[in-house]
């Protein structure tokens, strides 16, 4: 009988040494198969200063006085641009809109029912959930977001950044390709 204990214990360990081997072996594999670098397209000022003066025409357009963020695919703001009117507030909150659609990939205004509860995602610092943000999307790549704030409602601040976004995205798509 215990013989044949060894024996079991014997086996178990050498198949679990078996196992391991082979996973790590896998793992070297798989790890071999990776670049050694990865690209990543990026906006360029240009581009993200034209989505930004696209947003804020339009919202002149309607009679109103906007503050608009470009982030790029880091969170980083590439371009914030406040009109003269603009509430000094409308700073950080165009720039948590756009960080929050890029993050989410997601248009802000989406967003509004997802998280339900006391201590929901939105109440961590720099996600904002309200209308006026929109990821920034090319060939199927996020390239940043757009934030609008200071029109009187989420659907204007929406509709400012969409012209922003529609500004950009014909160069967008033909450069991705």
């Amino acid at each position: 009988m215990k013989t044949k204990h060894t024996l079991l214990l014997v086996a178990f360990t050498l198949f679990s040494l078996l196992y391991i081997t082979s996973s790590y072996a896998a793992g070297e594999n798989a790890m071999e198969e990776q670049p050694t670098t990865i690209n990543i397209k990026r906006m360029s000022l240009d581009t993200a200063l034209t989505a930004a003066r696209a947003s804020i025409a339009e919202c002149r357009k309607e009679g109103v006085q906007i503050t608009v963020t470009i982030i790029d695919r880091g969170g980083h703001p590439q371009v914030v641009l406040r009109d003269v009117l603009a509430m000094d507030v409308s700073i950080p909150i165009s720039r948590d809109k756009a960080y929050t659609a890029m993050s989410f990939n997601s248009p802000t205004g989406n967003l509004t029912n997802r998280f339900e509860g006391a201590y929901g995602v939105p109440k961590t610092k720099g996600l904002l959930i309200a209308r006026g943000g929109l990821p920034i999307l090319a060939a199927g790549s996020i390239l940043g977001g757009i934030g609008v704030s200071g029109a009187p409602s989420g659907e204007t601040d929406e509709k400012c950044a969409q012209a922003g976004l529609d500004a950009i995205m014909d160069d967008l798509e033909m450069s991705a390709g």
